[in-house]
């Protein structure tokens, strides 16, 4: 379990495709998707918190810190990003934080740690999930030390484009494996109600 780095769930997307509302709170398993997320990054790190913004009292029962974006106007997973850097930099003794998406249940068991891996073989640099050759910007490994330079990008610039800072930045890819097997990739997430669908008949196939 990592103690020196702050995980960061960014699960205040709008969902319009799914028709308003938290993807994140939509029943899957027995539970919600948060709880499938949670149950995969919970256990790989000490010290989490919840990105979202509105009335944080729909998420009381997981008794995480809810984060509101520091920055206005629903700017996106950026503003996400860059409010869990600040408040990790301000209430923690973490030197990074790992960012992961709110609606994808299948996350990979070993996310922090290959990213973490990577970071300290590249220092300052981000390190970011990828898989069948596919970026997952959100999934990632963000310094500490690139939060005012974030701010500037998304405030200033008013460039919302995850990707364009990674870019910008300097970062390291970490590829993870689709096993052959299951044909899941881990960063599967839930855009419109097919997909919870098929979510939900995967996670049956895995239970024992």
């Amino acid at each position: 379990m990592k103690r020196d780095v702050a995980g960061i769930i960014l699960a205040g997307g709008q969902s319009r495709r799914m028709g308003g509302g938290d993807k994140s709170l939509l029943p899957l398993g027995g539970g919600c998707v948060l709880d499938q997320v949670l149950s995969r990054l919970g256990p790989q790190i000490e010290t989490l918190a919840l990105s979202a913004n509105g009335d944080p009292e729909r998420f009381s029962r997981f008794g995480l810190p809810v984060l509101a974006d520091t920055v206005p106007g629903f700017a996106g997973p950026l503003a996400g990003i860059l409010t869990g850097l600040e408040w990790a930099v301000a209430g923690t003794p973490c030197e990074a934080i790992v960012t992961a998406a709110g609606d994808t249940p299948f996350l990979p068991l070993d996310l922090v740690d290959r990213l973490a891996a990577a970071a300290s073989e590249n220092p300052g640099s981000i390190a970011v999930a990828s898989s069948a050759g596919r970026r997952h910007p959100t999934f990632a490994l963000w310094p500490v030390e690139c939060r005012d330079a974030l701010r500037q990008f998304l405030v200033d610039e008013d460039n919302r484009r995850v990707s364009a800072f990674i870019e910008r930045h300097g970062h390291v890819e970490v590829e993870f494996p689709v096993p052959q097997s299951a044909g899941l990739d881990p960063f599967f997430n839930i855009n419109v109600p097919d997909d919870l669908a098929q979510a939900a008949r995967l996670l049956q196939s895995m239970t024992p």
